[in-house]
Order: C-alpha cells, then structure tokens, then sequence
C-alpha cells in the first residue's frame, strides 16, 4: 500500500503562486509515474499534471501549460507542483496520485485545498 499526504495548498490572490507537495510512504513510488489532479465545485475531477517514474518526462493539460511544473526527487519520495500566474479558475481540491504514465493511477491523496482569489 502506498499513502499519500499533500501540503502546500492555501490562498493566494491571483498571478500568484504556490507549490504543492506529496509525500508518499509505505512503499517506494520510484518506479510508478505520479501525477496532480484537481476537483473544482460543482465539477468532475481533472488531470492536471504527471510525470514519469524518473521525472524525464512530463505532460499537463492544456488549461496549465506554461503555467504549472511538475517535478519529483525520488529519494525522498516525494512530488511537487510549482504553481505560477495562478488564476481563479484554478481553484480547486487538488490530489496527488500514483500509477502508470499517461495511464490509469491506483493510489490517491486525501487533497490539498487551492483558492485563488481575484
């Protein structure tokens, strides 16, 4: 079992920025893909960003390109999202997950709140 715990989130006003961490315990994660979904009131929850087993490569959606940076340091277990020109679209729940790149992800995170004020 693999648990995941996300810090980082709070308010920010808009063009700002914040970064977002998840540790993982229980079992390495070095060899899975990780990646950030977020969960908007009222929405379905979205893919935002992930990143391969050795963080060589990457992919995000469209709405956060450019904008958000995924990035991972496997020895300590951990997944960061580097959050710049932040909008109030962006607000949201946010959840770090593990499983396979650009595929299905099996272990998921209790979620960090995002609020992003205008």
């Amino acid at each position: 079992q693999v648990q995941l715990v996300e810090s980082g989130g709070g308010l920010v006003q808009a063009g700002g920025s914040l970064r977002l961490s998840c540790a993982a315990s229980g079992r390495t994660v070095s060899t899975y893909a990780m990646g950030w979904f977020r969960q908007a009131p009222g929405k379905e929850r979205e893919f935002v960003a992930g990143v391969s087993w050795s963080g060589s490569s990457t992919y995000y959606a469209d709405s956060v390109k450019g904008r958000f940076t995924i990035s991972r340091d496997n020895a300590k277990n951990t997944v960061y999202l580097q959050m710049n020109s932040l909008k109030p679209e962006d607000t949201a729940i946010y959840y770090c997950a593990v499983g396979r790149y650009k595929g299905d992800y099996d272990y998921w995170g209790q979620g960090t709140q995002v609020t992003v004020l205008l």
